[in-house]
């Protein structure tokens, strides 16, 4: 049991997104060991059909297990939504968390949240996976949500709170006037990046937002809390990619907030 406490936690995404998700779990777990893997040579996920996403995933998956982890996140909604049963039953014994579910249960949680507002990509968006998600939990919660798919590049550009980023979030969210949503789901790994500004955007309706990279962190914590495998010597972080290193790399250091020693490439089997 102790070889697997000092095992890593393993996390991936289509690409850069799915570092919000390990900066938060780094914020709530600091002495695990942490395997992030973002598939950048296929990215984006969200345009691709559900069989080539699940291909994908199936395996990123492989080459976490191949390397010994004892969790996996799923850092991408796009995924979360295609491809999670299959990832879960590659896993075997290995827990498997995604970022919908965590990010479903943080919301419904809210006391009296009976209209709650997600935004994400159109992959995302179209899926209904988090309307589904919802009403597994309560039927009678009112879902509105938004596609935003300019808001990666954005991301990705570092336009976080410049005119052009104000103005495309105004013409998503204003989307969201009046419609009484008391949450609203940050349903794609890069919004968090916008989490200081959307309040203003909405013009304090005092709507929580929920961060869905911290619901999954929090969730991380408190599975291996459960499993007895909490890490308390650890702190590694380790990146992989399938291209383009360099880009990932300038990127990686702004999403997480840190310096990387290395961003290693690999291929896929």
């Amino acid at each position: 049991m102790q070889d697997l406490k000092n095992a890593p936690i393993g996390i991936f995404d289509s690409g850069i997104g799915g570092l919000t998700v390990a900066k938060a779990v780094i914020d709530a777990l600091p002495h695990e060991d942490i395997i992030y893997f973002g598939d950048t040579a296929r990215v984006p996920y969200g345009i691709k059909s559900e069989e080539t996403v699940r291909a994908y995933a199936l395996q990123i998956t492989n080459f976490l297990l191949k390397r010994g982890v004892k969790m996996i996140l799923i850092a991408c909604n796009t995924v979360s939504a295609s491809a999670k049963e299959e990832i879960i039953q590659a896993a075997g014994d290995i827990p498997v968390l995604d970022v919908i579910t965590a990010g479903t249960r943080n919301a419904v949680s809210l006391p009296n949240h009976k209209n709650i507002g997600v935004i994400g990509t159109l992959g995302t968006v179209n899926s209904r996976a988090y309307v589904e998600a919802i009403h597994a939990f309560d039927t009678t919660i009112k879902v509105k949500q938004q596609a935003c798919p300019l808001l990666v590049p954005l991301a990705e550009e570092g336009w976080i709170d410049n005119e052009v980023a104000i103005q495309t979030l105004h013409h998503y969210l204003d989307e969201f006037k009046g419609s009484g949503i008391q949450s609203l789901i940050l349903g794609c790994t890069h919004y968090p990046l916008f989490k200081e500004i959307i309040p203003k955007i909405l013009n304090g309706e005092g709507v929580e937002i929920i961060d869905s990279a911290e619901s999954i962190a929090a969730s991380a914590k408190a599975k291996l809390a459960e499993l007895d495998l909490l890490n308390t010597t650890g702190g590694d972080f380790r990146c992989f990619v399938s291209d383009r290193p360099q880009r990932f790399h300038e990127l990686a250091e702004r999403f997480l907030g840190r310096s990387l020693s290395s961003v290693e490439v690999v291929a896929l089997d």
